[in-house]
Order: structure tokens, then sequence, then C-alpha cells
């Protein structure tokens, strides 16, 4: 298995890559801004996303998207092929694009919103903390971006405040600032996400409910 930043010449593994994101986002029945292979080929070509083969088989995928002049980056679209899942790729992953964005663009916060307590587990292992959405990027694409996600609709009548997803930011500065005090780091707590997370689906439905 090889993980590596991805070029023009896997172009040609676009459309599986958008195929298995989307059927993947099915499967867990979540909301998901969609990919075209043209946009996931604009990325490799610029030398801002990663891709895991397993010799000429897709095997997994995660890209670098960048907003309010480079000001903050994150890494999405991370996706591992139902043949090489329960493996730990998610995580290589993971580990890849996120050291690949630090060395491309070292003052940049790293941020993600997701649904998912894996992905927020190797988030938080990587030095993410949990963050309210008016600490994320104020750039309108991409919010723009969330028009596909099925639970789009929470996110506009909160007024880009709040919805599903659990904003997840990685400040360098504080960071750095963490390591000179030497703060010994907390374990992660599915278990509060978890609760977080029906908590704001019983919110957002019932108040759907009553507004019909």
């Amino acid at each position: 298995m090889k993980i590596l930043i991805a070029n023009k010449s896997h172009a040609s593994y676009a459309e599986i890559i958008c195929n298995t994101i989307e059927e993947s986002a099915k499967v867990r029945g979540t909301g998901i801004a969609r990919r075209t292979p043209e946009y996931i080929i604009n990325k490799m070509e610029k030398g801002n996303a990663v891709i895991a083969l397993d010799g000429e088989k897709f095997a997994g995928f995660c890209y670098i998207e960048t907003w309010s002049h480079d000001k903050y980056v994150a890494n999405s679209g991370l996706i591992v092929h139902p043949d090489f899942r329960h493996q730990g790729l998610a995580k290589d992953i993971k580990n890849v694009i996120f050291d690949h964005s630090r060395t491309k663009y070292p003052d940049a916060k790293i941020f993600g919103i997701t649904t998912g307590l894996a992905v927020m587990k190797i988030n938080y292992d990587l030095g993410y903390q949990p963050v309210t959405f008016s600490e994320l990027t104020d750039d309108e694409t991409f919010w723009k971006g969330c028009q596909t996600c099925k639970n789009y609709d929470v996110l506009t009548r909160t007024e880009h405040k709040m919805c599903l997803c659990t904003g997840m930011l990685y400040d360098p500065e504080k960071k750095k600032e963490t390591k000179k005090i030497e703060k010994p780091k907390s374990k992660f707590n599915d278990k509060a996400f978890q609760r977080l997370k029906h908590i704001k689906q019983t919110l957002f439905y019932r108040k759907e409910k009553s507004e019909k």
C-alpha cells in the first residue's frame, strides 16, 4: 500500500473517487457536499490531494481546500474504498494529508466539519479541538459547498451558527502555546460527542416537525 501526493497522472481515478464518496454517504445516511471528477482532478493537478493505491487499485483519498486567502485549510473528502476498510487506512491517509497541509500552509488554521465519530477521533489525535462555527472560516464559498448536503436547511435556519456537524480546528499558534505549557492531553470522549450529536438531531428535527 502506498499513500502518495496525487498529481495529474492520477486523474483516471477521479470518477471512482467521486462514486465511492457518494455511495459511502448513502450507506451511512449522512449528508455530503457532492464533488465532480473535474473538481478532484483540479486538486490533483495543484498537488493538493493524497491518494492511496494498492498496486494500481484505488484504496483511499483526501484533498486540501484553502479559504480566506490561505488563512484556513480544510482536509476534505476523506474516503476509503470498501475493500480496504477496517485496516486503519483512513487514519494513515489523514496523517499524510495533515502533514502535507502543515508543510504547504504552515501558518494556516486547519479545520473540518463532520458527523463521523471516527473522523472526529482522528482529528482530535492530530491536535484538533471542537469549536463553534464562528471560529471557522467566514468565506461564503466554503458554506456554499454545503448546499448539496441533506442537512443544509439546518445550517441556514441557524444562520451558519450550528448544524448536525461538529466543527474542529487545529490552530498552529495555540499548539505552540500548549507545547510550552506541556499540558497533558485528555482522551477523546466519544460518548460525549455521541450525546452532542443526539441532542442536535432531537433539537433540529423537533423544530422541523413543529414548522410543518
